[in-house]
Formats: structure tokens, C-alpha cells, sequence
């Protein structure tokens, strides 16, 4: 019996005679909480419960390696991705699950500083988000290369994304696009949300819209703001997916289709609290209503063919 816990049963001893917890503290210079841990060990495993316990944590935290700590650093060098990002993209390119934290402590180790964002004085623009899963969902169209177009839909409540590449922005592959959204997405649509660009004007996607019971509402020109979750959504598959391939490697629909599927699923979203989209979904289901619902919803004789023009559109229709 060593000495540490000689002390320790005197002070269950004492106690057990007198029956005072302040006056066994007082006279053995110890807090409460520590006299009660001890007292309760002695009952429980007797003088073996008096012995120092080990203090190693119950769960080892994966060891960082020097592979994991280069490939954080060339994220950051390469790509100038945050904090979050380098987590996500670790994830995704690599299987590695890193912490914002130990991130945080890999780049402060290696001295790099925290990114400069660039300043915007405009006056700050309020964020919202529609209540459920389809309410609204907004969809552009962005040139990656000569030839190669990628049509995208995003979901404003939940940030559900479809993705898929065309080699024109066409009415016809606006149609084909928006049976590949129908299809994909996990709710029904009720709005659709477009810039005025030409490949959303023309009749037959507007009709198309019609017989499916979904509601057009193109944003005023000039106003991209109006259309900034899809704005922005692009630019993160520019950073985090097009600047790691090659977009002349015939298998890029299916490393597309793979980065949609991470997006979707995995993909931690600073806009949703660190929440992927099908989490969102899955914590809104019951308040998503189903198809038949939105078609009972949809009111005909309150929609019309918009033409291309916002002005006239204005004057046509006031």
C-alpha cells in the first residue's frame, strides 16, 4: 500500500468515525467533491478503489500523419480553401476526417495566416431560406469550357443540387434538364426560379412547366442577387471540383455525378449550421408536401407564358 493511498483511507476512516464531511475536509485540507469520489470508490471496490486511476481517454482521436498535414497544407496553398472546405475536401478526395480544429491547429503550426477576404461595402442583404424542401428551386447555367455547360438546380430550402453537363445552353437541353431534376430531386417542385436568359424562355419549356404544375417565376434583369444560392453553388463546384480534374477526361459526367452525390449527402453546409442537404430533407419530411398535394396547389388560370423582355412583360401584363 503506498502512501497516496494510506492518506486517502484515513480519510474514509475519519469520516466513517465522525460522519461530518466539513470537519473531515477542515482537518485534512481536501474539497468535498474529492472526499465523496474517494468514499464512493472505497464502498464500491474497497482499499483496490482507493488506487489512482488511469487517465487515459476512452477514445483515441485518429493521429494525424504527415501525408494528412502535407495535403492540408496544399489545400490551402493551392486552392485557398478555409477551414471547412479543406475538412470537406479531405472527406471527399482523400476519406480522411479532420476537424475544423485540428486544421485550425495544422495550419497555425505550419504559420499560415488566415485568409484575406475581400471587403463588401454594399449594405448587407438579408439571408433567407424558403420553409419547405421544393418550395422554390433555382436554376442557371454556367460555361465551363469551349463546348461544355453545366446546368444547375438548387433547391432553396434544403440545398439539394442537380447537376448535369450539356455541350450548349438550348431550350432543348433545358427540357431534358428539367426532366433530370424532376426525376433526381427528393420532393416535388412547386417554383421554378431563372435569370432571363433565352434557353428559359421559350414555349415549350414554359409549357412543360404547365403540364407538370410547376410555377415559373423568372428574377428582374440585372439582378443576380435574386438568384444567389445557384450563383453561389457554382462557384463552389468551380473551386472544389473543377480545379481537381481534367475537363477534357471523357469521365467527367460520372466524377460530376460523384461530386453531386457528395454535395448532397455529406457535404457540410455552413448556410444549414454544418447540416448536409439530405439531413435538412429528412428533418422536414413531414412538412414536405407529396405531388398530389402541389398539383391540388397549382392554380392554372393564374399562370401565363412570360416573354424574354421584363419590360414589356410589365407593360403586356399589368
Amino acid at each position: 500500500m503506498n502512501n497516496e493511498v494510506k492518506k486517502r483511507l484515513e480519510w474514509v476512516k475519519l469520516y466513517e468515525s465522525i460522519g461530518v464531511a466539513g470537519v473531515v475536509c477542515m482537518r485534512c485540507g481536501i474539497s468535498r467533491p474529492t472526499l465523496r469520489k474517494w468514499i464512493k470508490r472505497y464502498k464500491e471496490f474497497s482499499i483496490d478503489g482507493l488506487n489512482e486511476h488511469s487517465r487515459r481517454p476512452h477514445k483515441i482521436y485518429t493521429q494525424i500523419t504527415l501525408e494528412d498535414e502535407q495535403r492540408v497544407l496544399d489545400l490551402r496553398d493551392k486552392r485557398k480553401l478555409g477551414h471547412r472546405s479543406i475538412a470537406n475536401e479531405m472527406k471527399r478526395l482523400y476519406d480522411r476526417s479532420l476537424s475544423t480544429a485540428t486544421i485550425h491547429k495544422i495550419l497555425i503550426k505550419n504559420n499560415k495566416q488566415y485568409l484575406k477576404l475581400r471587403r463588401n461595402y454594399r449594405k448587407r442583404l438579408h439571408r433567407y431560406n424558403r420553409p419547405i424542401p421544393g418550395d422554390r428551386v433555382q436554376m442557371d447555367v454556367c460555361k465551363i469550357a469551349g463546348k461544355l455547360y453545366q446546368y444547375t438546380a438548387i433547391d432553396d430550402c434544403s440545398r439539394f443540387k442537380v447537376v448535369e453537363l450539356f455541350p450548349r445552353r438550348t431550350a432543348t437541353n433545358t427540357l431534358k434538364f428539367l426532366e433530370t431534376v424532376i426525376e433526381q430531386m427528393p420532393f416535388p417542385v412547386q417554383r421554378i426560379q431563372t435569370d432571363r436568359g433565352n434557353e428559359f424562355f421559350a414555349y415549350s419549356f414554359q409549357e412543360r412547366l404547365m403540364e407538370y404544375g410547376i410555377k415559373f417565376r423568372p428574377i428582374k434583369p440585372r439582378s443576380p442577387h435574386l438568384n444567389g444560392k445557384v450563383e453561389r453553388t457554382q462557384r463552389t463546384d468551380l473551386d472544389e471540383f473543377y480545379s481537381t480534374v481534367d475537363i477534357k477526361n471523357p469521365d467527367l459526367p460520372n466524377l460530376l455525378s460523384q461530386w453531386q452525390f457528395h454535395y448532397n449527402w455529406f457535404r457540410a453546409h455552413s448556410s444549414l449550421k454544418g447540416k448536409s442537404p439530405i439531413q435538412v430533407i429528412n428533418e422536414l419530411a413531414d412538412k414536405t408536401p407529396v405531388w398530389d398535394e402541389v398539383s391540388s396547389m397549382y392554380d392554372p388560370l393564374k399562370e401565363r407564358i412570360k416573354v424574354q423582355n421584363y419590360w414589356l412583360d410589365s407593360k403586356l401584363y399589368k
